[in-house]
C-alpha cells in the first residue's frame, strides 16, 4: 500500500512458518464468510463486518484496520475499482458485478494476506474468463516459489499465464511483497518481467503474491479519497492473492485451506496434452 524502506528479506524458521499457518487459516476462513455473503443489495460495510466478526472470534486482528489510517477490515474493490476501495454503508452491490476483496489478519505476531474476486451472481462470460484468467495467473506464479529459483520467475510465471489468456492489461504500480512480522516486507513482488533475475528464493521466505488484470489497458488512477485504485480507462479488474511459504518440499500456501493442494491440481490439470510442462507441486508440503 506504500512504499518501503528496502529491509533484509525476513527468512523464517519452520516453527514460525506454523504460526504463521494460522494467520493464513484466519484470513482463509474471513473471505470465505464474506464472499459467501455476497448477494445484490448487500452494502460493501456489511460484507466488512462479516469479516471482522471471523478474524476477532478466532482471536486474531485484522491487519489492515487503522494501517496508515485504512478504516476498514477488508478492502472491498467494485467493478472497475482494482485494489484497495473502503467499505460503505452506501455501496451496495448489484447482480452481475464484480467484487474484490482483501482481507488480512495477524495472529500471534504474525500476518497472513489474501484476496479473491468473485461475481454477484451470475456474470458475463468475458467477465468469467477474466477472473479464471487472473487465479489462473497467480497458482502459476506461486508454482515458482521453490528454493533456488529467482523471485521473478514467479513475476514471469504470472506475466506469461496471463498473457497466454488474453491480451489483459497487467497492472504494474502495484505489486505482492514480503509478509511475515509486519504485513508489508521486502522483497517487493512484481507481476511481470523476465524470469531469473531478483533474490534468490531459499527456505523460510514467505510472499503474498497478487495479480491484477484489468480488461483495458494497465495504467490506474487514485480517487480523491487518497486509497481507492481504479483502471484509468474504466475497464473492469480482478484482483487474487494468496500468502506463500518457500519450503524444502516446495510451497507452501499458507492462505488457502488446503495448503494449495487444490489449486496446484487444477493448475496441472490446465497444462495442455503435448505441451512443455512446467513443475507444479503438489501442495500442502507440510503438515499443520
Amino acid at each position: 500500500m506504500r512504499t518501503r524502506r528496502e529491509q533484509p528479506i525476513q527468512i523464517k524458521t519452520p516453527a514460525q512458518l506454523a504460526a504463521m499457518r494460522e494467520a493464513g487459516l484466519v484470513v482463509a476462513h474471513a473471505l470465505q464468510a464474506a464472499a459467501a455473503a455476497v448477494e445484490p443489495g448487500i452494502s460493501t460495510a456489511e460484507l466488512d463486518a462479516v469479516a471482522d466478526r471471523v478474524i476477532r472470534e478466532a482471536g486474531a486482528i485484522p491487519s489492515f484496520k487503522g494501517y496508515h489510517g485504512f478504516p476498514a477490515t477488508i478492502c472491498t474493490s467494485v467493478n472497475d475499482q482494482i485494489v484497495h476501495g473502503i467499505p460503505g454503508r452506501d455501496t451496495l452491490l448489484d447482480a452481475g458485478d464484480l467484487i474484490s476483496i482483501d482481507c488480512g489478519a495477524i495472529a500471534g505476531g504474525w500476518h497472513g494476506d489474501a484476496a479473491v474476486t468473485i461475481g454477484v451472481g451470475p456474470v458475463t462470460a468475458e467477465l468469467s474468463s477474466l477472473l479464471a484468467a487472473c487465479e489462473l495467473a497467480l497458482w502459476s506464479g506461486l508454482a515458482q516459489a521453490v528454493a533456488g529459483g529467482r523471485l521473478t520467475d514467479i513475476s514471469h510465471a504470472v506475466q506469461t499465464s496471463a498473457r497466454a489468456s488474453r491480451d489483459y492489461g497487467i497492472v504494474q504500480e502495484y505489486v505482492g511483497h514480503g509478509i511475515g512480522t509486519e504485513m508489508h516486507m521486502d522483497p517487493p513482488v512484481p507481476n511481470y518481467g523476465r524470469p531469473g533475475r531478483g533474490p534468490v528464493l531459499v527456505e523460510g521466505m514467505a510472499l503474498a503474491v497478487e495479480p491484477m488484470l484489468v480488461l483495458g489497458r494497465r495504467q490506474t488512477r487514485l480517487l480523491d479519497d487518497g486509497w481507492t485504485v481504479v483502471s484509468a480507462d474504466g475497464s473492469w479488474s480482478a484482483h487474487f492473492e494468496h500468502t506463500v511459504a518457500i519450503t524444502a518440499d516446495g510451497p507452501w500456501v499458507l492462505t488457502a485451506e488446503d495448503g494449495g493442494a487444490g489449486g496446484f491440481a487444477r493448475l496441472r490439470a490446465h497444462q495442455q496434452p503435448g505441451q512443455p510442462a512446467s513443475p507444479v507441486p503438489a501442495g500442502a508440503p507440510v503438515t499443520d
